[in-house]
């Protein structure tokens, strides 16, 4: 059964308007890829492209925001605007969009479980399990759009093999191809099979939320059965979430004619715009050439006004040859004017015209004007000044910003000397600056766990004024969750301007912050002994605190009956050659069984009972190699302790803290 890699496939429409919005506003290709990862045909459309042969050798690609690397901007806006225009030549009827709906909602569940087991048990690239989860049953997609019937039933029958087709096509290499061909196989049969195929496998059955998948989750993994329940529950609130950010309703009856339209609508839009930006003539000044394109894509006259310094010169005119007109940008009133000054969009709307905006309309013949300046390297190079009306004023703003921010992208390509050319210099560049992104991401989800933790530690408190203190805490963690997000976001890696993370200062502040709530509740006496020394550590904050909150939290749970906690800080520690900074947290508990310290640092396994996941200490250890720290413990029936090393910062010149 042969399957061309090209093979056209319906995408929620919901998912392509995010996809189209997120391009037109040129968003980063973190966030551009997340929109596109979530949906099967728009991924393997991406696959596609950038594992062809125009682009070089296959198989090189492994995520789709590699694959966005490689195909660049353009390309990938074009790719886009394309499959959204596919997309309305599909006719799908009620049963089909909910069966459309459906299969989204079990991919996106598969991917993101698939993400997650590669990070809890180390496998190389999360992002790869994520990409072959959302495609691993693909053929239900292409039977989706065909006439119920036999060959419908075939590809549903062998959609596993096509799949693994596909994966064949694409170069995502050996592993990926098995991945797909053995996700239907029995869990007693893979479980010495390779970790990719052990993901994909156990991920597509705990999507099915079902006990097979529970019992198949501890065959193949060794996870314990309140994890994979825990998992299975964060990853439904995940899709939940998602779904609702794109507008898809999960809990009612699903129809996608209504977002169908919009995209139409959205669609036409685009192509009009890029259509009008083709038309113009190459020759002589290049904005003032574009007024009548502008003025084709919106059914309105339009006037150009080119800047010089701070003066406004009309330089062109849609009804035809302009009148002399210079105008002095620092006065004030007019949309012009206000629309230069402040580089955005100017509505006269409601607001009273002054002179120069009754000259405008009287030019123009209309009753109303928009102003819409165009930008390239961080000034207005001039404005265009639409005339409109009230009823047509807000899609005449819309598709002109369209316009405007386009041919500023079009001048900005005109202006580079290597136009299109990308070299593998700019690819290695591209994803050496994915990496460090996806390091920043990964710091911040940990952060998730430490807010759940505050509020149910806040529920069992009943004194307002801590729980307000508590309240304080969550949106600060929410806070610095966000800017490590929008970090890892950005083009290139942010400097550090911080001051240094003081390990001092954050056991002292945890100190006092569990006093009188965790270590009150549980009956816990903890000693603090802080290093006279500089503990100025080369780490970011955020990690730093989660593996404190996580050992803190482990050792307190380990004593239900109460007992006794030691922090500890010492420096400077020398070892390998290298100054680090030690941190120490002992308790006098009962110890650590023997069953579960040779794999203490893995999540499979918990002594605190059937509440706890025995996530803590896999999330210690995974933060803990990101900082290239070192952790090891001891016990035995007297208690156990953490001793942690942390790399100091390179100048230790700082006096005792």
């Amino acid at each position: 059964m042969q399957i061309s890699p090209n093979t056209q496939l319906p995408s929620l429409p919901e998912v392509t308007l995010r996809a189209l919005e997120a391009c037109r506003k040129e968003d980063s290709y973190r966030h551009i890829s997340d929109i596109i990862s979530a949906d099967t045909a728009l991924t393997a459309q991406v696959l596609a492209m950038a594992n062809s042969s125009l682009y070089g050798r296959s198989g090189e690609i492994r995520s789709a925001e590699q694959a966005l690397l490689r195909l660049g901007t353009e390309r990938l806006r074009t790719l886009i605007l394309t499959a959204a225009l596919r997309q309305l030549m599909f006719d799908l009827g009620a049963g089909q969009w909910q069966q459309l709906r459906d299969f989204w909602r079990h991919s996106l569940t598969t991917a993101l479980t698939a993400k997650t087991l590669a990070t809890l048990t180390r496998y190389p690239s999360a992002d790869e399990a994520f990409m072959l989860g959302m495609l691993h049953n693909i053929g239900e997609l292409i039977a989706l759009k065909m006439t119920p019937g036999n060959l419908q039933q075939e590809y549903l029958d062998h959609q596993a093999e096509i799949g693994a087709q596909l994966a064949q096509t694409w170069g995502l290499g050996q592993m990926a191809v098995d991945a797909v061909r053995y996700q239907k196989a029995p869990a007693s049969e893979i479980r010495d099979a390779a970790h990719l195929v052990k993901l994909i496998n156990l991920s597509t059955r705990l999507a099915q939320s079902d006990a097979a998948g529970i019992a198949a989750a501890g065959t193949i993994f060794n996870l314990s059965e309140d994890l994979t329940r825990e998992l299975s529950l964060r990853i439904n609130h995940d899709v939940s979430a998602l779904a609702q950010s794109l507008g898809v309703a999960l809990e009612h009856a699903y129809d996608g004619q209504k977002a169908s339209q919009t995209l139409r609508n959205t669609v036409i839009r685009q192509a009009m715009t890029n259509q009008a930006l083709s038309l113009a003539d190459g020759s002589g000044p290049v904005l003032a050439s574009t007024v009548g394109n502008l003025t084709l894509l919106t059914g309105c006259p339009s006037l150009f006004f080119r800047a010089d310094d701070d003066v406004l010169i009309l330089a062109s005119d849609s009804q035809g040859e302009p009148p002399d007109m210079t105008i002095v940008a620092t006065s004030t009133g007019s949309v012009l004017t206000q629309s230069f000054r402040d580089q955005k969009a100017v509505l006269l709307a409601d607001r009273s015209p002054n002179v120069l905006d009754k000259q405008l309309m009287a030019l123009l013949s209309t009753s109303s004007l928009t102003a819409v300046p165009v930008l390239f390297e961080g000034g207005c190079q001039g404005v265009f000044v639409i005339g409109t009306d009230a009823v047509n004023m807000v899609s005449t703003l819309e598709l002109a910003e369209m316009f405007c921010a386009r041919l500023s992208h079009l001048i900005a390509s005109k202006e580079s000397k290597n136009q299109g050319d990308v070299t593998a210099g700019d690819i290695d560049q591209a994803l050496a600056r994915d990496n460090v992104r996806r390091h920043i991401h990964e710091i911040s989800n940990p952060l998730t766990i430490i807010r759940q933790y505050i509020y149910q530690l806040r529920g069992r408190l009943e004194n307002e004024q801590v729980r307000e203190q508590l309240d304080i805490i969550r949106e600060e963690l929410e806070r610095a969750g966000n800017l490590l997000v929008q970090m890892g976001e950005s083009q290139e890696p942010t400097p550090n301007t911080e001051e240094p993370t003081n390990l001092n200062r954050e056991l002292r502040a945890l100190h006092v912050l569990f006093q009188d709530s965790l270590f009150r509740d549980g009956d816990i006496d903890c000693d603090l002994i802080l290093s006279e020394e500089s503990t100025d550590l080369a780490a970011g904050r955020a990690p730093v605190r989660q593996v404190i909150l996580n050992l803190i939290r482990n050792a307190v749970e380990c004593m239900p009956d109460g007992g006794k906690l030691k922090l500890a800080s010492a420096s400077p520690v020398w070892q390998q050659g290298r100054q680090w900074i030690e941190m120490l947290i002992e308790d006098n508990g009962p110890g650590l069984p023997k069953a579960i310290q040779s794999s203490l640092f893995k999540p499979v396994k918990s002594s605190k009972g059937v509440t706890h996941s025995g996530l803590g200490l896999s999330i210690v250890k995974q933060l803990i190699d990101d900082l290239e720290g070192i952790i090891g413990y001891r016990t035995g029936s007297s208690g156990t302790s953490f001793r942690v090393l942390l790399p100091a910062v390179s100048d230790s010149s700082k006096g005792p803290t």
